[in-house]
């Protein structure tokens, strides 16, 4: 397998996390956003997207990390990432798209490129715009953890749903967001700090890093 994603990438970092909970082998092949390798023609022959992740399988490339989350766990379904109970499980991945669905869209790369040039907003203005959504979106999670997590967002053990979770309190950081009222997620953030995937799939770690 190759992962074609970019170190400081949400998207990159949850597929990351999921691989290597998965305990997969994988090589890397970095896309610099800045540099605008995405839209490449070669890249776009991957992702006509032209955005990040992209992961070879074979003969095939796979795209949209949800879709590519999803293909690990039916095709490496051990260790889960999902629960057994069918309730349970659209808790999950209702937790997961709390954050990509709801958050991480709206505080990406090119949405704050857009802010800055079309808006002439400074950094100032885009932390205050990722705070807006982030926000309300921790504060829901807060409370869904409180009912269903036991150490990690539900139950035990990470799921999708802490995938998600931890790009996005990484994100949050680098916007300046505030995250005192979110206590749960923070020990989240912390088990996430000492686990060996977790770890290994951090931005720092990665061989594109600056």
């Amino acid at each position: 397998m190759i992962l074609h994603g970019y170190w400081r990438s949400g998207t990159s970092y949850r597929t990351r996390i999921a691989l290597e909970l998965k305990g997969l082998a994988y090589a890397q092949q970095g896309v610099d956003l800045r540099q605008g390798v995405q839209k490449s023609e070669a890249y776009c022959a991957l992702n006509p997207q032209g955005l990040v992740p992209a992961l070879e399988i074979g003969g095939a490339v796979l795209t949209q990390s949800p879709a590519i989350l999803e293909w690990l766990e039916e095709a490496h379904p051990t260790p889960p990432l999902l629960p057994a109970d069918p309730v349970d499980r659209a808790r999950v991945r209702a937790m997961a798209a709390l954050i990509g669905c709801d958050i991480h869209p709206l505080n990406n790369l090119r949405v704050g490129k857009a802010l800055r040039e079309t808006f002439g907003a400074d950094q100032a203005a885009v932390d205050a715009w990722a705070a807006r959504w982030i926000i309300p979106g921790f504060e829901a999670l807060e409370t869904l953890v409180s009912r269903h997590g036991a150490g990690w967002c539900f139950g035990e053990s990470p799921t999708l749903a802490d995938c998600y979770l931890i790009p996005q309190i990484y994100s949050a950081s680098r916007f300046n967001v505030p995250l005192e009222a979110f206590p749960r997620l923070l020990s989240i953030e912390a088990s996430a700090a000492k686990h060996p995937a977790f770890v290994a799939a951090h931005p720092d770690a990665q061989p594109d890093a600056d």
